[in-house]
């Protein structure tokens, strides 16, 4: 669960949210021609969007390192006639489209970099740039901010408030020493001035087929948190291994044991995950190893279990440890928290997808136990992330995020966009019907 202080904030930023009108099920004309013009705006721009995500695809940049996407994206934006702002958080841009009607803010998150993943896919438009891909989508994501920055900017006569847009720099990770991400970009006040009524994101998603969109009231993805175990024993000759302490078998049980965690000492109705996804030991195969290094992560999607999980790790690797008279030191870093969508903003935004796109195609999913730092603004002001459907109809399956050959879907571009204007435009309605919505300052 959310911590007491992620509680109140988001309370205070969101007065009334239980109380959040509902959409009317039955457009009225005004709607309809609304919709019209923001299908018309997305068609035209439909061509020029897939060039933008191919030309973001073909020069993935890492995190913190986002010059050149920066640069295309406060282009972007400063032709549509935004107020832009860029270096926000070293890399990160932030554009704010002002209505011509009095109201609320909203933002959209968008993450720029990519992963040191070397592409396998073998189209026209693969990666130049050896050993980095966007492999997790957040070309889509940069390309789909970008396209509703677009459409809105020829409706802005008809929103009643401001969108803010935020194009966020390294979200999948940081060099070693730097700040940034989601995490700066927040100390670097960008829910301010003018502050952020509610934030909307999306992430692609290849277990779902094009013109799909999921979602789920309450967590959507887990916590990430790191941890790093050395086990210490004792070297000697592998033929007289009475004579030392083997370091690579106590790091077998070591990873054995800490399964049982999951299995045993968890509720079976909480979800948790507990990864060793490096271990590194010894210098030759007839020489008992004297040291081993682990490094892995642990996924929860409850604040107790995640509270409990580093001391039940430790007891375990204590104990082992001890047992075999070796010595251990165990790191345990705390990363994002869960991604939390704000329940009765979902519930108020769903039938606002279902009349944009169709019933069906809008669909609840599972909390996933990926993480994203799309978590930390979620903590700060009400939030909705849902999941675009991004493998081509007929095919069985895609490659996954964070995959060398993940593809995907292009025609799922407009789906995206026509999403997340409706559930931009639709929230600053409904919001401007609470109080306290003067019209904000400029971004400084």
């Amino acid at each position: 669960m959310r911590s007491r202080t992620a509680k109140f904030i988001s309370g205070c930023l969101l007065l009334g949210l239980i109380l959040w009108p509902r959409p009317a099920p039955a457009q009225s004309d005004i709607e309809q021609k609304l919709a019209q013009a923001i299908d018309q705006e997305i068609e035209k721009n439909r061509a020029e969007m897939i060039k933008v995500r191919r030309f973001l695809h073909m020069n993935p940049e890492l995190g913190n390192r986002e010059f050149e996407t920066a640069k295309l994206v406060a282009s972007k934006l400063s032709s549509l006639g935004l107020e832009v702002k860029t270096g926000v958080a070293g890399t990160g841009v932030v554009g704010l489209l002002r209505g011509a009607l009095s109201g609320p803010t909203v933002a959209i998150r968008a993450d720029l970099d990519a992963l040191p993943i070397q592409e396998l896919n073998t189209f026209p438009y693969r990666s130049l740039n050896p050993g980095v891909m966007h492999a997790c989508g957040h070309d889509f994501h940069t390309t789909i901010a970008l396209g509703t920055a677009a459409v809105l900017s020829k409706i802005k006569d008809r929103i009643r408030g401001n969108v803010k847009f935020i194009f966020q720099p390294a979200e999948e990770g940081l060099p070693a020493g730097q700040e940034g991400g989601a995490a700066l970009m927040i100390k670097e006040g960008v829910l301010d001035n003018p502050p952020v009524r509610a934030i909307f994101a999306l992430h692609v998603w290849p277990e779902l087929k094009v013109g799909e969109v999921g979602y789920a009231a309450g967590y959507l993805m887990a916590s990430s948190d790191n941890f790093v175990i050395t086990i210490e024993g004792k070297s000697a000759h592998a033929a007289r291994p009475q004579e030392g302490i083997d370091a690579v078998v106590l790091a077998a049980q070591v990873i054995t044991n800490l399964q049982t965690i999951i299995s045993r000492a968890i509720d079976p109705t909480e979800p948790a995950v507990i990864t060793i996804g490096k271990i590194q030991g010894g210098m030759k195969a007839n020489i008992i190893a004297e040291k081993v290094e682990m490094e892995g992560t642990v996924r929860t999607l409850n604040e107790k279990v995640r509270e409990r999980m580093p001391v039940l790790m430790e007891n375990i690797i204590r104990g082992l440890t001890g047992s075999y008279g070796a010595s251990y030191s165990f790191k345990y870093e705390k990363g994002t928290p869960p991604v939390y969508n704000h329940p009765d903003l979902v519930q108020a935004m769903v039938p606002v997808l279902e009349n944009a796109l169709n019933p069906d195609q809008v669909v609840p999913v599972k909390p996933q136990m990926v993480a994203e730092d799309f978590a930390l603004l979620a903590e700060r002001v009400p939030a909705f992330m849902y999941l675009l459907g991004v493998r081509s109809p007929g095919q069985a399956s895609a490659a996954p995020l964070h995959s060398p050959y993940f593809n995907p879907d292009e025609r799922a571009i407009p789906v995206g966009i026509k999403a997340m204007c409706h559930l931009v435009l639709s929230a600053l309605e409904q919001q401007a019907s609470l109080k306290g919505t003067d019209r904000p300052a400029a971004i400084k």
